[in-house]
């Protein structure tokens, strides 16, 4: 946890009591004492600092600055076939962490149904493992999710208006022959879409619909990767691929 993240709600007169797993890891792991200040940042918000005035077993009592704009959001949008629940928190932390600006949560052909009866997705309840990306990478912006239960509707009806800005376009698929810096070209300065499938791939009903809607697909090469192990494996070559170009 490399930035204590508040809520606005839990913040009075530039004061904030924290409980839990926050302050735990102030007293035993960060190992401060009152007077000393640790990075804190507003969900949503600006980021500063928490100036300790109180600490015991069970709480810590901060004075906060917050004085600083969060990192932008870098110019990537994911769409993320819905994998099993726990799998999906560990994903949505990685993906936060990693920095990405809206994921569209979608079904496929290889989905489980059930997967969209979670309580996760029910209670639109994505705030706490976004939350722990957010830490980790010192960042208060959440990313803007939206579930989207029928696949159809969304590649044919929804994608044309959500994607009008984003003219990079990828389909991570394990039987294309191209790599991801080929299927990006030279646009790598614009605004992309990273569209990642079930652990099973991606039925060629849906690659044929994804590539009507301008999506090249790319190949990581032979291996067959967990979601959550392609999500973050992906995302980076992006990443890099940008930096590069």
């Amino acid at each position: 946890m490399n930035l204590i993240l508040l809520h606005p709600q839990e913040l009075t007169d530039q004061h904030v009591t924290l409980t839990g797993r926050r302050a735990e890891h102030i007293r035993k792991i960060l190992r401060c004492a009152i007077g000393d200040s640790v990075r804190v940042g507003m969900l949503d918000g600006l980021l500063g600092t928490g100036c300790i005035q109180e600490m015991d077993n069970d709480r810590v009592v901060l004075q906060v600055h917050l004085t600083t704009e969060p990192p932008a959001f870098p110019p990537t949008d994911l769409i993320l076939a819905v994998p099993r629940p726990i799998m999906l928190k560990r994903v949505l932390a990685q993906a936060a962490s990693m920095g990405v600006t809206r994921i569209f949560l979608i079904n496929a052909n290889r989905v489980e149904k059930s997967f969209f009866s979670s309580t996760l997705i029910q209670n639109n309840n994505f705030t706490e493992p976004l939350s722990l990306g957010l830490e980790q990478a010192m960042d208060s912006r959440l990313p803007e999710i939206s579930v989207h239960p029928r696949f159809r509707p969304f590649v044919e009806d929804a994608l044309p208006a959500l994607l009008s800005d984003c003219p990079i376009r990828l389909l991570a698929h394990p039987e294309s022959d191209r790599t991801i810096a080929q299927a990006a070209g030279d646009l790598l300065a614009q605004r992309a879409v990273l569209a990642i499938g079930p652990e099973g791939g991606w039925v060629d009903f849906e690659v044929e619909h994804f590539k009507a809607q301008s999506f090249m697909p790319f190949s990581l090469g032979p291996r067959i990767l967990r979601v959550d192990t392609a999500v973050p494996a992906l995302m980076a070559q992006l990443s890099l691929l940008r930096q590069l170009a």
